[in-house]
């Protein structure tokens, strides 16, 4: 197989934290399109940088990892960047794992070709669907609409899906967060998650009580529990 297949960054071999309920082998892909500012990744962004791991050390683990953990999470970066991406999907499927995948959803398109090998989506919604709000916290990116046609593969696919949203004081504002909730809702999303913003290294005037403001507000979070089947606060 092909070392390039996909342009992987790092690989975290054993993780509890990035599929719920299961154990899963991270890949991180190189690439991605936004530049968001709150963005731990940075490291990932640039696709044409060569990752610090390839697609044979992932299949070399793997066969190392049968019966040990559940799946294999595409994570990055950004996967639907990687045009090789359900190819590789298909590959880790029939070594018997299930496959997961992070997305924000920039690109129906390469959805659509890779969301019949997905047994779970984590989907980022960065901000409420409107140009402005997503350019900010993207780096410009502000097509909207192909974010919510994204969304739109994945509830009609069946396939098993959270939303989450990453609280960045300095970009959203708990109105965001119950114009975020009616909108998710109305569109048939079942489980939703708010995430605390933790200061990258340059971040050094955010202040913890503007991080936790989200979380010590009882009415959204008894508004937002009644949003969703499935709600809760990350910290």
């Amino acid at each position: 197989m092909a070392e390039n297949l996909i342009n992987i960054g790092d690989i975290e071999k054993f993780s509890i934290v990035d599929w719920p309920n299961k154990i899963a082998v991270v890949a991180f892909l190189q690439g991605c399109p936004w530049r968001c500012p709150f963005c731990y990744n940075q490291s990932l962004q640039d696709f044409k940088v060569e990752g610090n791991a390839s697609w044979d050390n992932l299949l070399h683990l793997l066969e190392h990892r049968k019966g040990v953990v559940d799946g294999v999470v595409f994570s990055g970066g950004e996967p639907l960047m990687q045009a090789n991406l359900a190819e590789a999907m298909e590959i880790v499927h029939n070594m018997g794992f299930e496959v997961g995948m992070h997305t924000g959803g920039y690109n129906p398109e390469a959805l659509e070709k890779v969301i019949s090998k997905l047994s779970w989506i984590g989907f980022d919604i960065k901000a409420p669907f409107e140009t402005d709000k997503y350019k900010k916290i993207t780096g410009g990116f502000g097509d909207v609409e192909k974010i919510k046609q994204s969304l739109d593969i994945v509830i009609k696919s069946g396939v098993n899906f959270e939303c989450r949203t990453t609280c960045d004081p300095r970009f959203l504002d708990i109105e965001d967060i119950y114009q975020l909730a009616d909108t998710l809702s109305d569109l048939g999303v079942k489980e939703y998650h708010i995430q605390k913003y933790r200061p990258i290294p340059s971040d050094t005037a955010t202040q913890e009580s503007a991080c936790e403001k989200f979380f010590k507000d009882e009415k959204l979070a008894a508004y937002l529990k009644s949003k969703f089947a499935i709600f809760d606060m990350r910290k």
